[in-house]
């Protein structure tokens, strides 16, 4: 979920960083208990509920509930609805192209994460294979600004690299208006992570870095609407779209993925970067 930043210090104490290792696990939980149930005549609402049911049972609370006015653990991007879609009771189609963004707040801090499921449609492959390379270019675009943190001396220069493999496999566009964000004490705190180019260096990256790495990806323009529902954001021109999300932390000996299981050491080993756990 992106909403307004709030500003703070944008660097955590080692024992923070500890910290914010619960609810990265929280959220991870609530996304493998989403992705596990997708398949088609399941609804988002009985996907929100079993988010949620994984949270609460780790000691934490889904934190897109405190954003004011939304009462639900996940959003639920389906085909063109592209950020902030409020899960409904439609059951999921073979076709549909969803994704599941969620999060969770432990200790008064929070973890953030998203991903993209295909449901295959056997009568309509071409439509299955194009979700498919979104979603995988979308991923893949995730993993390369992931793996730069480990080694960038500035924070943009990961939207550099997300625009650069982009660019170069695909032309799918970027969206601007919906970006990355720094995590903490709330969910959405300075500084921006931009998934393109924005002509000036960022912020230092040293230890104490946590940042939501989220690339947004239309299969067509980048030009949304919000719905009357003042939520949901649609792709303008009704393309797919598709979305993946880590909560990464940057500490003395290297970087951490808190939202996955393993830290991101399966998505990171084919770019050559090993995963170091906080200490």
């Amino acid at each position: 979920m992106a909403r307004g930043l709030i500003r703070r210090s944008i660097y955590k104490s080692p024992a923070q960083l500890r910290l914010m290792r619960a609810p990265g696990e929280a959220t991870a939980a609530a996304l493998s208990a989403a992705r596990a149930a997708i398949r088609p005549g399941v609804t988002p609402l009985e996907l929100d509920a079993l988010a949620e049911a994984a949270i609460r049972a780790r000691g934490g609370d889904p934190n897109f509930m405190l954003e004011p006015g939304y009462r639900h653990t996940i959003c639920a991007n389906v085909n063109e609805s592209v950020v902030h879609a409020i899960p409904t009771d439609r059951p999921l189609e073979p076709g549909d192209i969803i994704a599941v963004d969620a999060g969770a707040v432990v200790d008064g801090w929070n973890g953030d994460s998203a991903f993209t499921a295909v449901l295959p449609d056997p009568e309509r492959p071409e439509l299955t294979d194009a979700n498919e390379r979104l979603s995988h270019v979308t991923e893949q675009a995730m993993w390369r600004g992931i793996a730069k943190l480990a080694s960038a001396r500035h924070l943009n220069e990961v939207g550099e690299t997300i625009a650069e493999y982009v660019e170069d496999v695909s032309e799918f566009g970027i969206l601007e208006d919906y970006i990355g964000h720094g995590i903490g004490r709330r969910m959405h705190e300075d500084p921006p992570v931009f998934n393109y180019p924005v002509g000036r260096k960022g912020p230092e990256v040293k230890p104490g870095l946590v940042v939501a790495i989220e690339p947004i990806i239309s299969a067509g323009g980048i030009d949304t609407v919000t719905r009357s529902d003042n939520w949901t954001v649609a792709m303008a021109d009704g393309s797919m779209s598709a979305q993946w999300e880590h909560s990464v932390a940057v500490h003395r000996d290297g970087i951490w993925v808190l939202t996955a299981d393993d830290g991101g050491a399966a998505g990171l080993a084919p770019l050559g970067v090993t995963p170091v756990p906080i200490p």
